[in-house]
């Protein structure tokens, strides 16, 4: 069972623990770098957005053009040359903690022959994917100074389409989710989606009624619209009650990494539920209970440009929501 918090509480009286120090034997460094890749590839939003130098502090000022120059024409052989200006904004990144707690029982940990690390691990990796992606697509249970998530930044630019019985047009029309996208001056590289909408597209006909997705029974599927891959997130932090599919410009998804995941061993202490009932008292029942952390932020840089110089109106991501 993991529990996922963003404040860690242990308590006990006068409890004594092994610190990071003795848990170094227990996870070598190559195996928390492992992690950290691991919980990367597990989130489809860090595995889809554009990674930054990792951040020397709590916070990292991003500059963002904010104002660009304009060029004028002369009026005749002596008219006068007029001055413009560029100017630049600043995007704030903050590093918020993401924690999770691996009890397991002192008699597994006492059979030599189990390989506990390759069972943890992919939970670790899983654990905090999921939390990562929910925070930043739909906003669900997001640090205070983290700013809106993708679907609430698209919904309030009116980046948002309401799906018909026209799919293709729904994605590839004039007024679809890709052409809201180009509408603010980006290009589409990359959408993702509910595990729904395989289904859906894969219903998807040709004027002929073939399958457009699909031209033999033999190889499978390779979904991509417009040239874009595709991704289905899997570990169960998509809404599709919220958007059943985001495409966007993700190099305009940034995120740092402020402190790389780390290890301590409890030995001893007790691990609440968000009720504050005690979950488990490790002395209690003869358990150890293995915490991982790491810091990281992220941000939307959306810089002017010459197709959408509003602010309001323009974002890199637009969604495709399911009818009410």
């Amino acid at each position: 069972m993991l529990y996922l918090v963003f404040d860690l509480q242990l308590f006990a009286d006068d409890a004594q623990i092994i610190d990071r120090t003795g848990a170094e034997s227990l996870i070598p460094e190559e195996n928390a770098r492992e992690i950290i890749q691991g919980a990367i590839a597990a989130s489809a939003v860090l595995s889809r957005g554009r990674k930054l130098p990792n951040m020397s502090s709590k916070t990292y000022r991003m500059p963002v053009l904010d104002m660009l120059p304009i060029a004028y024409f002369v009026n005749g052989d002596n008219g006068d040359k007029k001055t413009t200006k560029q100017a630049w904004d600043k995007k704030i990144i903050t590093a918020e903690e993401i924690a999770v707690i691996v009890p397991i029982p002192e008699s597994v940990l006492d059979d030599s022959d189990y390989d506990i690390w390759g069972e943890v691990r992919p939970r670790v990796q899983e654990a905090f994917g999921k939390v990562i992606d929910g925070a930043i697509l739909f906003d669900v249970n997001k640090p205070t100074s983290w700013r809106n998530g993708i679907v609430s930044t698209a919904t309030s630019a009116n980046s948002v389409v309401t799906i018909t019985g026209d799919l293709y047009a729904d994605i590839m029309g004039e007024n679809g989710v890709i052409a809201k996208v180009e509408g603010s001056g980006y290009f589409v590289n990359g959408h993702m989606a509910d595990i729904s909408m395989r289904a859906k597209l894969r219903g998807l006909r040709d004027d002929v009624g073939q399958p457009i997705f699909k031209s033999d029974m033999q190889n499978g599927t390779t979904y991509s619209l417009d040239g874009s891959p595709m991704n289905f997130p899997n570990n169960g932090a998509w809404d599709k009650s919220k958007a059943l599919m985001i495409s966007g410009d993700f190099n305009q998804l940034v995120y740092s990494i402020r402190q790389d995941i780390t290890f301590k061993l409890f030995t001893e202490g007790v691990v609440q539920n968000t009720d504050g009932s005690i979950a488990y008292n490790l002395m209690q029942n003869d358990m150890v209970a293995l915490r991982a952390v790491m810091r990281l932020g992220w941000e939307i840089p959306n810089p002017i440009n010459a197709l959408q110089p509003s602010k309001t109106n323009r974002c890199p991501f637009a969604v495709l929501k399911a009818a009410a």
